[in-house]
């Protein structure tokens, strides 16, 4: 959950191939799925929802919306 998600997707990029970080060691810097929200409780009780599903379940869900798996970072810049 971030406020602001073109910075934290370039935090992940500059952070990858490091260890420390869940992003860095496994290059986890392409975007190919995101939902807004308005309220912070809701985002968070989404991402919540969606990291207790099963990885099948969440690959349906990307691809409902990303059929092709399309990286979506530059779609960021203008937000």
């Amino acid at each position: 959950m971030t406020n602001d998600l073109y910075r934290r997707m370039i935090e992940h990029y500059e952070n990858r191939g490091k260890q420390k970080t869940f992003a860095g060691k496994y290059y986890c810097y392409k975007l190919i799925y995101y939902e807004r929200f308005s309220s912070v409780k809701d985002a968070i009780d989404r991402e919540k929802e969606l990291k207790g599903w099963r990885r099948e379940k969440k690959i349906a869900l990307i691809e409902q919306l990303n059929s092709h798996w399309s990286f979506l970072n530059e779609n960021l810049k203008g937000d």
